[in-house]
């Protein structure tokens, strides 16, 4: 499911400083709007009332109405995403189906708004590779990804209206291990268990294969409660997953480029076997 962009707001004075384990993300919350002041004012100004009349401003108030509820509902299932695991986030879905369209009709409202959309970012890095490469998209939205590569792409996400979407919680899914060249997640690290994600990840990745990860840059500010991008980085890594690259150029999102370790992957696969590290690895150094 893909992780969602929040509308910034200013820092309120006493704030409690959020902690949070250096092996994790932040768990984020969806952010509300501006509080009004509670307090009236002790010379209220008196607003001109116009005459009622079939004006053309009519349809566009109405419309401005019909853009908040909807982005006030999207506001709501973005921070319940944040705030639940993986098993509840899929029978949320799975129970009410139409809350899937709500969430993406108010995640497009709110991409039209980013100059650059992290989804491009990542097609354009999938069409200078091989397209013989595999992907899994977890958390595909509207499966843009597949349909604008040519490479074979198993689309995830908690509820499916696409035939080609698998529809499962994203912590256990139905691809066979080490079969993947490419996992991503763009915007879709959300939940509290989304460690469970990453780990499926890793267990479908083939030796040397690619995690691409986007997120929202805000969760990188350690200044305004964001995570530190170098402790998530190492415990990314001690996945068994070794950081290529970081492009924290964007001002809306960010980009990490994983590739899994063989040695890693080997080292694994003798313990299921019980043979000694040390005579496994000989000669990989």
């Amino acid at each position: 499911m893909d992780a969602r962009p929040h509308a910034s707001r200013k820092k309120r004075k006493g704030r409690r400083p959020q902690t949070h384990k250096s092996s994790e993300l932040p768990t984020l919350k969806a952010q509300r709007g501006k509080a009004e002041s509670s307090s009236p004012s002790p010379h209220p100004k008196r607003r001109k009332v116009e005459p009622s009349s079939n004006s053309k401003s009519q349809p566009g108030f109405l419309e401005k109405m019909r853009m908040r509820l909807s982005g006030g509902h999207f506001r709501m299932l973005n921070e319940k995403l944040y705030t639940c695991n993986g098993t509840e986030a899929f029978n949320l879905f799975k129970d009410d189906p139409q809350l899937f369209n709500v969430y993406h009709a108010g995640y497009q409202e709110q991409m039209l708004h980013w100059p650059q959309q992290p989804v491009n970012t990542i097609i354009k890095w999938l069409k200078s590779h091989s397209s013989s490469l595999t992907v899994a998209d977890f958390g595909c939205g509207n499966a843009t990804l597949a349909r604008n590569v040519k490479n074979k792409v198993f689309s995830i996400d908690l509820v499916s209206n696409d035939p080609s979407v698998i529809a499962c919680d994203m912590a256990h899914t139905p691809l066979e291990s080490t079969s993947i060249d490419v996992a991503v997640f763009c915007l879709s690290l959300m939940g509290t268990n989304y460690h469970n994600y990453l780990l499926e990840a890793k267990r479908v990745l083939k030796p040397s294969g690619w995690l691409l990860i986007a997120e929202v840059r805000s969760r990188f500010d350690p200044n305004n409660g964001g995570a530190n991008p170098d402790k998530f980085c190492g415990a990314i890594e001690q996945l068994g997953l070794s950081l290529l690259s970081k492009d924290f150029s964007n001002k809306m999102f960010v980009m990490f480029y994983f590739k899994k370790t063989v040695r890693f992957h080997l080292t694994a696969a003798l313990v299921r076997k019980k043979v000694p590290k040390s005579k496994a690895l000989n000669g990989l150094n």
